[in-house]
């Protein structure tokens, strides 16, 4: 039914496999490729705006930016199934080549002409394939490389690493085009991409039990299974709607309803910035105590609750008036929000069966990347309609419901992650 990365190495000692993950080669290896491709992501994002920016219209550039999310909601399903086939080592290595080709490639074109916006839109065309493949890939990549017990510590690593790269990868990026253009800021993309194959490479996955190595199904039946195996699960199944809740009520109060916020207040961009810093540090600060402590009893417990309790936090913003209280009320967001997030993907990362990681991690990352950006037009319409505090307070409302539901199903409850 599905078929193991045909490049992993035989099993590790046990030794090697007991090792805490920030002492684990194989963690480490997985975590500065990680670091160098959110790098990558920040610094060619903000190339791409700034090049349809100058380019086209703001509606136009809009468009280009937009245009990788269709391929990415269409296919995320089947790169579940792919990582899942052929091995989510071998998908993360294949998708970070080609982006670096591509961006490498885009690089050389604007300094040898002025590509047009099909072009750009090619490229995030692209991108939205590759994300499809990668991102189910990346979430199986964890529990194939670390032990059990240390899944709770990889997910503190890897909030560290995103936060890392999103924080950096900005300045590098406007660094980049301040000094050589949209070319420069494209070349460091590629070159962030291309840093992490020697990482990926050597990589050593623990092979999956000799059961689960069959392959022969096509790739719709593996689908189907995948869903069903999902469906069947007594704590996997409500944890995917757990993702959702939160995800919808989420996103849309952090993606648009802050610059109504901003400007309503008289904060301005920067009054923006300060806000998703507070966001930013609090996030960092739940993966610093995971990462440290590597063990949270009850995780099943503190997920629902702090889902729930920081709840009160987004529905509370709108309505302060001052930017320092509303950068600490992001701060606790952060804070809470990351913890709870930790611990949902170390738990689902625990309870799966690796065979199916791959297509499990595509569901859950299916309505975070897919289906909670199409809440976005929705909160905007809506903020125009009845103003930003009603619209936080019903979004509010919503992340509470994620955590009231994790709550109230036992097995979601009384989930533990092991010691």
């Amino acid at each position: 039914m599905n078929a193991t990365d045909t490049a992993t190495a035989p099993a590790p000692a046990p030794a090697a496999v007991e090792r805490p993950a920030h002492r684990n080669p194989q963690v480490l290896r997985w975590l500065g490729a990680h670091t160098a491709s959110t790098l990558g992501d920040s610094v060619y994002y903000l190339a791409l705006s700034w090049t349809a920016v100058s380019t086209g219209s703001p509606a136009q550039a809009g468009l280009v930016m937009a245009v990788a999310a269709v391929p990415r909601a269409l296919l995320m399903l089947g790169g579940g199934v792919i990582a899942d086939r052929l091995g989510p080592r071998r998908v993360v290595i294949a998708s970070d080549a080609v982006r670096a080709l591509v961006v490498l490639g885009l690089a050389a074109a604007l300094l040898l002409a002025t590509p047009g916006l099909w072009a750009l839109a090619a490229v995030g065309l692209v991108f939205g394939v590759l994300d499809a493949l990668f991102l189910p890939a990346v979430g199986a990549l964890p529990p194939r490389i670390a032990a059990r017990d240390q899944l709770a510590r990889v997910q503190g690593m890897r909030g560290i690493a995103h936060r890392l790269g999103a924080v950096l990868g900005a300045p590098l990026g406007g660094l980049a085009v301040a000094l050589g253009g949209p070319a420069t800021a494209f070349g460091a993309a590629g070159i962030l991409f291309a840093l992490s194959l020697p990482l990926l490479l050597g990589l050593r996955l623990r092979p999956l039990p000799e059961e689960d190595r069959a392959g022969g199904g096509t790739a719709l039946r593996d689908l189907a299974d995948g869903l069903r195996y999902l469906r069947g699960h007594r704590t996997l199944g409500p944890l995917m709607i757990v993702v959702l809740l939160a995800d919808l009520g989420f996103t849309g109060p952090l993606n648009v309803g802050l610059a109504v916020l901003s400007e309503q207040r008289g904060w301005g961009a920067s009054g923006i910035g300060w806000i998703l810093a507070g966001f930013g540090t609090g996030a960092a600060g739940a993966s610093l105590l995971l990462t440290v402590k590597g063990h949270v009893p009850r995780a099943g417990l503190v997920m629902g609750w702090t889902m729930a309790v920081g709840a009160v936090s987004i529905g509370a913003l709108a309505f302060i008036p001052r930017l320092p209280i509303a950068a600490l009320a992001a701060l606790s967001i952060g804070l809470l929000a990351g913890l709870s997030g930790a611990l949902c993907n170390a738990l689902v990362q625990t309870e799966c069966d690796p065979a199916y990681l791959g297509r499990v991690s595509a569901v859950a990352s299916l309505g975070s990347l897919g289906l909670a950006p199409l809440s976005f037009p929705v909160t905007g319409a809506a903020i125009g309609v009845w103003g930003p505090g009603p619209v936080f307070v019903a979004s509010a409302a919503v992340c509470a419901l994620s955590g009231v539901y994790a709550l109230a199903v036992t097995a979601v409850r009384r989930a533990e992650l092991p010691r």
